[in-house]
């Protein structure tokens, strides 16, 4: 059984940006905010950050809650903090700490005062004798899509042009030779006689065939550019009021 503890606004104070869990050990958040009674200066609830839970508010009872500067539980689950009402003012009204107590189950003081606690009005806190509110701003983050900013394509077709190529042809002709014999022969061979001979030449024999002589493709090459992106962002501004109040 988790042992319960109780707390200083000096000791929740050094715990801002610990981790926070639920009952049913989710991870909810960082300890933000301390919201303290004015009077009796006892720390009754403790603001939630980092967006856990989107834009909203979320504010958990110190009662019960127990851990260290590794690791602070509460004593109830991601849930029911996640459905806890909507904290949208840096002081808890009597109303709204009255629908905090109903909505954690904690029984609420009737007694007069600025609050539901037993005295004073809750605040946030700050170290030791100081107190101090958190002073936030909207910055921009800009993000980026990708969007379509043109075609590039591939065409092809065909078309016909005039080609020529040089060709060695041989040709072959009759050349007459002689050659001097002195032999005796038989008078038979005397007589008529006649011989032939082929001639050949070459002549061009045209054929077409179709060879791969490039290959032509597309590809991406990225050009970077600066392009600054205005807008408007809320800033809070802190005005200190009072008589005795040093500027």
């Amino acid at each position: 059984m988790r042992q319960q503890q109780s707390y200083t606004i000096e000791q929740l104070s050094e715990l801002r940006g610990t981790p926070v869990y639920s009952s049913d050990g989710e991870k909810i958040g960082d300890v933000e905010e301390i919201f303290y009674d004015y009077s009796t200066r006892q720390p009754e609830w403790i603001g939630i950050g980092t967006g856990f839970f989107g834009t909203k508010r979320v504010l958990v009872p110190v009662e019960g809650a127990s851990g260290n500067a590794e690791a602070f539980t509460v004593a109830y689950t991601k849930d029911q903090v996640k459905d806890s009402p909507d904290i949208d003012s840096d002081e808890i009204s009597q109303e709204t700490e009255q629908e905090l107590y109903s909505h954690y189950g904690l029984g609420y003081s009737e007694r007069r005062s600025e609050s539901g606690l037993p005295e004073g009005t809750p605040g946030r806190a700050g170290d030791g004798d100081e107190a101090s509110v958190i002073r936030s701003e909207e910055e921009l983050q800009v993000g980026k899509r990708a969007t379509e900013a043109g075609q590039a394509r591939l065409r092809k077709w065909v078309e016909t042009e005039p080609a020529e190529v040089d060709v060695e042809l041989r040709r072959e002709t009759a050349r007459v030779t002689r050659e001097q014999i002195d032999q005796p022969v038989d008078s038979d061979e005397l007589g008529e006689d006649e011989v032939e001979m082929t001639l050949r030449q070459e002549e061009p024999v045209v054929q077409k065939q179709t060879v791969a002589k490039e290959r032509v493709g597309l590809e991406k090459d990225v050009d970077v550019e600066r392009e600054t992106v205005r807008d408007e962002v809320r800033k809070e501004r802190v005005e200190v009021e009072g008589d005795d109040v040093e500027r």
